[in-house]
């Protein structure tokens, strides 16, 4: 059953089909507090938020919710007008029940008859009797269904309703009632009950924000969908008024009319700022043409006035806020609707104030362009200058594109326009650069120029999963347009490598030879520079990169010795040059190449940490998922989780299909070795469908890993080896020549499982044979641990030996601690038990450590095969142990040495040390240090 009051023609109603979007944590905290289900009596709940943050679509979902559960919902809306006439707001809530009220006592009933009938005479004096009538009504239908009061704009409500509210709050919580109000603005508003749970709706997340702006019909692509995103800021009434009015981006160069006007800005700002004099009004435009952060003093001068008291009566209207020598908007349609309003020649006239009171050149060179009428060199120059001054590569890209418009030369606009695009592949956002590529081939230009601009396209091409349009672009822009070698050639070819190695497709890897052998000659001169990209004339930039080309040209095994022969950039405290850059992210990738897992972080991490700064995330995307592959082979796991949550809004707000693809395939993959609830992977799973996986096989290897582990958390073995398998084509070369042998472990262990040990072999021979003499020590040890397990023409035990001995091997703890217990497993086989105890005590305390669920597990498992106590519950093993021992256990988790455990109770180190190895089995553990805990977790059994 459900009653709704009144409440049509909402003055800020909020557009239907704006959904839920990154709200489904707010939604589940409103039905835990306040819906029907609740768990714990609640006094109510109230949602406090600013304009357009979707109180009101929240209020009516939980509604909605709780009519589905069975809930009687009865609904209300606070409205200013009203706010004088008392029982108006409960008048909405409680019309539709009025029949219910036959019941109450007759003073009661009338009162509140007369009250929300609305009937002729007097509105009762004392409002007890009202109070009561309503707790009374509520509890009566409370007895056959849970009640929900909703009421949106609480802050308009009258005083009396709002009295009346407030006695439910504090007498009916646990009884079946509860109340969920909405109210804008930060405050809680005058008159209710500090008991109230409040619920600040902060705006979304920028991946949600993205996600609600692509559900819109017409949605805007490329620079203006990431200016609509920056611009609304989170508020999702913004994002969809901003995505109707369909702004192009020039809208700031004000030649032509008036801008489009703002449904929702009329509705609930245009009344406030028409009310303000006319010198706010007017100054309240140059705030709103200012760059965001603009200094206030830079406005001020602008507008020609000392005088701060202009401000005032908009931040009295809760307009402006002018603090900390600078003026913001409280709402990102208000600043709109503020510059908006004004006809263009006005608007013009202020930006040329602007330009003539900002400081720094690129602020001039922006706020000349903004008022410009056609091209102009003296600004399209200026605009250059600026660009790669710029922070970050977001504001580089923007005035480099607003550059090359300026451009009334056709070779100036062909080679700024090209460097907007590669300033635009630092961004990451494909649309972007294409549009920008798109515009580019309408002009001619020299080959410099054409390749800069080609680069930047492939690399857009790849990052949606486009590799062999994004190869092909390539190499039709060496064949077209460069020289036989040369700086630009080496360049290409690490572009090319970059892309081969994605697909890792054999055409790409034949055809990158040839590249190749072009780069090692080098006739032209050694200065040559290609606009914004790197110099590559340092012999040590162009080494890396030529390292890079080689590792993916040729056969696997060189590697270890191309990362020799490489200088390592250092790591100080100060920002790369771009070749700097270049050679760091080169050396990182050889390194992670030749498994060399400290070189490798360490290079990374200083890369990433600068392309963060500068906001390049296009650039960035190369280096995530061999990053995140190397935190989770090294077990460095909580770092690996921050580096994909992180990452992966910020390839979901890009539109990097590929890149969000090898992103969700790491994410199930650590959720798996982690063990415990395995996400659902739908979403993820209907994402790779919408990829060419056979033309990404290093994404698709990372997916086919991340299936096998999950289905290996579940104990499927047979579809865990299904999807290990499926690496390795059918005459057992690898899908990808580097992912793929790093799998072949966990292949022998799945095919040990399922009994496809003979098949499993011949693939291990391949690729034994294709790591060459001197494999990386990683793929050593795990040739061995594979060999172990299927190669019955070796001696197991010295291939598992090899396996688990080498110090090195800790570098990757998880495939350390696979190896001991596929070790264990054969020895207790073997009928020894006591050495596989001894592996099995040293797999378990890694996967601890790591939080290794699923491999803990199995490790317990085992030792109870191998007649070793484990994994009893605390106080239950503790009560098993002599009462020596039990005090031997304490002493020792206390902090104390065997030593000093001795002279306490009158015993030898060395039969301390006796008692403690003979516990650690019996209590399921391994080390001195993990005994703390498991006495704290005893304690918390036993309270």
């Amino acid at each position: 059953m459900t009653a709704t009051g009144a409440t049509a023609g909402s003055h800020h109603r909020e557009p239907a089909g704006t959904g839920l979007v990154g709200r489904e944590a707010e939604l589940g905290r409103i039905l835990q507090s306040a819906g029907p289900g609740q768990s714990t009596p609640s006094r109510g709940l109230l949602l406090l938020g600013e304009e357009g943050i979707g109180r009101s679509r929240l209020l009516r979902a939980a509604g909605e919710q709780a009519a589905q559960d069975g809930a009687l919902v009865l609904s209300a809306h606070g409205w200013a007008v009203e706010r004088d006439r008392p029982y108006a707001c409960l008048r909405q809530l409680l019309t539709l029940v009025l029949d219910e009220t036959g019941g109450l006592p007759e003073p009661q009933r009338r009162a509140l008859v007369t009250v929300v009938a609305a009937r002729p005479g007097p509105s009762p004096v004392d409002a007890r009797p009202v109070q009561m009538a309503v707790l009374v009504l509520l509890q009566h239908l409370a007895a056959s269904a849970p009640v929900l009061l909703t009421v949106d704009d609480i802050q308009d409500c009258d005083q009396a309703s709002m009295d009346v509210i407030g006695s439910v709050i504090r007498h009916l919580p646990g009884r079946g009632v509860s109340v969920l109000l909405a109210a804008r603005g930060e405050a809680v508003p005058t008159g209710l009950p500090t008991e109230l749970g409040l619920l600040y709706l902060a705006p979304l997340t920028p991946r949600a924000a993205a996600a609600l702006l692509d559900e819109q019909p017409g949605v805007p692509r490329g620079r203006r969908r990431l200016e609509l995103l920056e611009e609304a800021r989170g508020n999702p009434q913004a994002l969809l008024e901003l995505c109707r009015l369909g702004r192009s981006a020039a809208d700031r160069a004000v030649p032509g009319g008036k801008l489009p006007q703002l449904r929702f800005a009329q509705d609930e700002f245009e009344s406030r700022l028409a009310a303000l004099p006319a010198t706010t009004q007017h100054a309240l435009l140059y705030a709103a043409l200012a760059d965001p952060g603009e200094d206030l003093w830079t406005v001020m001068t602008a507008l020609d006035t000392p005088d701060l008291d202009v401000w005032a009566p908009a931040e009295a209207a809760g307009i402006v806020t002018v603090a900390d020598g600078g003026i913001s908007f409280r709402h990102a349609l208000v600043r709109r609707s503020a510059g908006a309003r004004h006809p263009a020649q006005l608007r013009r006239t202020a930006y040329l104030a602007l330009a003539e009171a900002a400081g720094p050149q690129a602020s001039r060179a922006r706020y000349r362009a903004a008022a410009a009428l056609g091209p102009d060199e003296s600004i399209a120059v200026a605009l250059e200058g600026a660009a790669w001054d710029a922070q970050d590569a977001f504001t580089a890209a923007a005035t480099l594109e607003q550059a090359a418009r300026l451009s009334p030369g056709v070779r100036d606009r062909a080679r700024r326009l090209a460097e907007a695009l590669a300033a635009a592949h630092l961004v990451g956002d494909p649309d972007w650069v294409g549009d920008l590529y798109q515009e580019f081939t309408r002009i001619d230009a020299d080959a410099e120029t054409t390749f800069l601009a080609a680069a930047a396209m492939s690399t857009a091409l790849s990052l949606s999963s486009f590799q062999e349009e994004a190869f092909d672009l390539l190499l039709d822009v060496c064949e077209r347009t460069l020289p036989g070698d040369g700086p630009l050639t080496l360049a290409l070819a690490s572009l090319a490598a970059a892309v081969a190695d994605q697909s890792a497709l054999p055409q790409h890897r034949s055809r990158l030879a040839a590249l190749l052998a072009r780069t090692e000659s080098r006739t032209r001169a050694g200065s040559e520079s290609i606009g914004s990209l790197a110099r590559l004339d340092d012999p040590e930039v162009r080494s890396a990169l030529r390292a890079v080309v080689s590792l993916v040209a040729t056969p696997p095994g060189s590697a270890a010795r191309l990362l020799r022969g490489l200088e390592q950039p250092r790591l100080g405290a100060l920002p790369d040059s771009p070749s700097r850059l270049a050679q760091r992210l080169a050396v990182a990738w050889a390194a992670y190449q030749a498994d060399e897992a400290d070189a490798c972080l360490r290079q990374y991490r200083k890369a990433d940490a600068q392309l963060r700064t500068r906001k390049a995330l296009g650039l960035r995307a190369w280096s995530l998922a061999p990053m995140a592959d190397t935190l989770l082979a090294t077990g460095r796991w909580t770092e690996a989780e921050a580096l994909l949550e992180e990452s992966s809004d910020g390839a979901a707000v890009l539109g990097q299909s590929r890149v969000q693809a090898d992103l969700d395939a790491l994410a199930l993959t650590l959720s798996a070795l982690r063990g415990g609830t395995v996400p659902d992977p739908s979403a993820a799973e209907a994402r790779w469908r919408a990829l060419d996986l056979e033309g990404n096989r290093a994404t698709q290897a990372r997916i086919l890993r991340a299936r096998a582990l999950a289905a290996t958390a579940q104990g499927d073995w047979a579809r865990a080896f299904r999807q290990w398998r499926a690496l390795f084509d059918a005459d057992g070369s690898p899908l990808h020549p580097f992912l793929s042998p790093r799998a072949i472990a966990e292949l022998a262990v799945a095919a040990k499982r399922t009994g496809r040990e003979e098949e499993t072999a011949r693939i291990l021979a391949r690729v034994r044979s294709q790591q060459g003499e001197r494999p990386t020590t990683r793929m050593t040890l795990l040739l061995h641990h594979a060999a172990a397990l299927v190669d019955f023409e070796g001696d197991p035990e010295q291939h598992f030996q090899l396996a688990v001995v080498n110090p090195e091997s800790e570098q990757w703890p998880w495939e350390r601690a696979q190896a001991r217990l596929s070790y264990a497993v054969w020895l207790r086989r073997g009928r020894r038990p006591l050495e596989a105890r001894e592996q099995l005590t040293a797999a378990l305390e890694m996967a601890e450590q790591l939080g290794a669920d699923p491999l803990a597990a199995a490790v317990r498992a085992e030792l109870r095969a191998s007649g070793a106590a484990c994994a009893a519950e605390p106080d239950v093993a503790l009560a098993e142990l002599t009462a020596q021992q039990r005090q031997i256990v304490r002493l020792a988790a206390s902090g104390l040495s065997n030593r000093e455990i001795g002279e306490q109770l009158f015993l030898s180190p060395r039969t301390v040390g006796t008692h403690l190895y003979n516990v650690y089995p019996k209590l399921g553990v391994s080390r001195r240090h993990q005994l703390r805990d498991l006495l704290s977790a005893a304690e918390t059994d036993i309270a």
